[in-house]
């Protein structure tokens, strides 16, 4: 029931936000225009959201004769987590990361890249597979997938209105009862994307620490995760992930956050600090 709310919350949001984007940018023909797209968006997203976000990365479906310790990792944690058993993806990308996404435990699916497969050893991949698979039983990734493609929406829309290509910017918003004529348009290409983070970083942060102690207690150790993220996050820091780059809005699904350092980087990381991270699992080790 809180999961439905919170979903339903989510899209309340990100609609709200999409239509005062439209509204900002072309004024009531941009505000309607931007609630029907808004509407559809919602509809899609619940259905095929994940489907997109695998096509993002590249992932492809492997089973378990072509992944066969990975697949079987993953079979051995769905048993002692009492899941179905997901779909198994893998991405073709040296930077080691991983992410889960569906709408519903019936309907999930893990995917890892082969840099993450290449560093772990078995019980490392066994402590990452069970933080995905956390995230599945906690019901996250229907939330996370959502805001993945409403901030990819938002940003792209936000990104053409520097064109003019979508509400007709050349004319006078201010004949329209529009939002701010061409300044507004340019806040909105600054602001829109920062406001999509910010609802990216409200849905994130919280939600990494509950899975790192769920995926704790189905893997058995919390040290083969804190080990795991351990090397992740040195891995994704020396090599970046190319597809992750290109679509920042869906930064929050990984492990480990997937973007290049910086200032900027920091500000809007959806991620808490590792070192954070890594300190609770090795308390839940030594029992405190």
């Amino acid at each position: 029931m809180m999961t439905d709310l919170r979903t339903f919350v989510l899209l309340a949001g990100m609609t709200a936000l999409f239509i005062v984007v439209g509204q900002v940018l072309g004024g009531h023909n941009g505000m309607v225009l931007a609630l029907i797209m808004a509407v559809a968006l919602n509809f899609w997203a619940y259905w095929n959201s994940d489907k997109m976000v695998l096509r993002m990365h590249h992932a492809y479906e492997v089973g378990p004769r072509e992944a066969p310790e990975y697949h079987a990792v993953v079979n051995e944690l769905v048993r002692r987590a009492q899941l179905p058993m997901p779909r198994v993806y893998i991405m073709d990308d040296p930077s080691p990361n991983a992410f889960a996404t569906g709408r519903d435990p019936e309907h999930a699916a893990v995917a890892a890249t082969t840099g993450l497969l290449r560093i772990l050893n078995r019980e490392e991949l066994a402590g990452v597979m069970a933080h995905e698979l956390a995230h599945v039983q906690n019901r996250d990734i229907l939330i996370s997938t959502i805001t993945a493609t409403f901030a990819g929406a938002i940003t792209t829309l936000a990104n053409m209105a520097q064109w003019g290509a979508l509400f007709g910017m050349g004319r006078s918003n201010e004949e329209e009862g529009g939002g701010g004529g061409g300044l507004g348009g340019i806040l909105m290409m600054l602001l829109a994307p920062v406001a999509a983070m910010l609802i990216q970083m409200a849905v994130s942060r919280s939600r990494e620490y509950g899975a790192d102690a769920r995926g704790a207690e189905i893997c058995g150790n919390p040290l083969w995760l804190a080990s795991a993220l351990d090397k992740l996050d040195a891995g994704s820091r020396r090599l970046l992930m190319g597809s992750a780059q290109a679509n920042p809005a869906s930064s929050h699904l990984f492990i480990v956050n997937p973007l290049s350092g910086g200032a900027l980087a920091g500000l809007f990381s959806t991620h808490p600090p590792m070192e954070e991270r890594i300190h609770r699992l090795q308390q839940m080790a030594r029992g405190a």
